[in-house]
């Protein structure tokens, strides 16, 4: 037996079960040189002494650490009310443990932290690959993972990435959707309030709204780009609300800022839906809790993720890059557009 406080070795294994040491790494290992019957007599040793394989031992001898990195390119207090992140990251460990890895957490504000961050976990093999989010216009990471060569998936990227996995979605449809829900309930003035103008997919559906709306309307909408913090959400809103013609409706670019609006209609003056609709752009338990409750576009985060996880490992085994699409969103329609 094993002293209490010490971790059980393959040479206390070797005593307990009468052979070599040699003899146990093999059966350990599924490798051939130990018959049956010593191989199942050494797995129940091992089993009984409770004996698991050190990561820094497998780590060395093939050169994995086991781990995938991910780090969050958000102002860190976001992350405390931001349901998004939170689903996603259940859905990466989740899809990662299934496959014996693990997940590695950091979160910085500037993508370049994020390169530098990577260049380190790389040199000291802590990582085997990346997940990246949240894309900018013009990224540091993209030249970053691709001068270290580091198997990487990006998600939510806008189309295909020399070298890289992707998961991708096309926003147009789902633009197109929320318009058609406004105007069917007989808005003409719609504008739309999204995240900073230098993440990619905030300046992809700004112009794909844009294109959208004039082909509905013949006019361009007002749209505007605001961190996703409270008060610059509420700046934002007040300026689009002091227009000479404001808007009859809003889609806003995530749930967190759908919801700030509805829960200080009081303090911008107006009442939703009657004054002002609103829609958000992801759906989460954040809309219910409201009144009225916003009308949100679902879409399975956790899933994204886990196709992400599944993506980046299949790289990683076969050493080439994969492609697929983001879960599909579906409108559900709440009192805020609704009444």
């Amino acid at each position: 037996m094993v002293e209490p406080g010490r971790r059980p070795t393959i040479a206390d294994i070797a005593r307990e079960v009468g052979v070599t040491k040699g003899a146990v790494s093999f059966a350990l290992n599924g490798r051939p040189g130990v018959s049956a019957d010593t191989r199942a007599r050494i797995l129940a040793a091992a089993e009984r002494l409770g004996w698991r394989p050190s990561t820094v031992a497998r780590s060395l001898s093939n050169l994995r650490s086991g781990s995938v990195g991910l780090v969050v390119t958000r102002p860190r207090s976001l992350l405390g009310v931001e349901p998004f992140y939170m689903r996603l990251i259940a859905g990466l460990e989740r899809a990662l443990h299934a496959d014996g890895r693990s997940l590695l957490l950091a979160v910085t504000d500037h993508p370049g932290d994020a390169a530098e961050i990577y260049r380190a976990w790389w040199s000291e093999r802590r990582v085997d690959g990346l997940v990246l989010t949240d894309l900018r216009t013009d990224d540091p990471r993209l030249a970053a993972v691709t001068d270290l060569g580091i198997p990487t998936v990006a998600l939510g990227a806008p189309g295909p990435l020399p070298g890289l996995s992707t998961v991708t979605g096309d926003d147009g449809p789902t633009l197109r959707a929320a318009l058609d829900h406004l105007a069917g309930l007989g808005h003409h003035r719609i504008a739309r309030v999204s995240g900073p103008a230098g993440f990619a997919h905030a300046a992809r559906r700004h112009a794909e709204f844009a294109a959208a709306h004039r082909t509905l309307f013949g006019t361009d909408p007002r749209q505007a780009h605001t961190r996703y913090v409270a008060d610059q959400v509420l700046a934002a809103t007040r300026e689009l609300l002091d227009d000479p013609e404001p808007p009859t409706a809003v889609v806003y670019d995530s749930d967190l800022m759908a919801v700030t609006v509805v829960g200080s209609a009081a303090e911008l003056g107006v009442r939703v839906p009657a004054d002002l609709a609103v829609l958000a752009w992801d759906d989460s338990p954040l809309c219910e809790l409201v009144r009225p409750r916003v009308s949100a576009f679902a879409h399975d985060v956790d899933a994204d993720g886990a196709t992400a996880v599944s993506l980046l490992i299949e790289q990683l085994r076969t050493g080439t890059p994969g492609h697929a699409e983001l879960s599909p969103r579906t409108l559900t329609v709440r009192g805020s557009t609704a009444g």
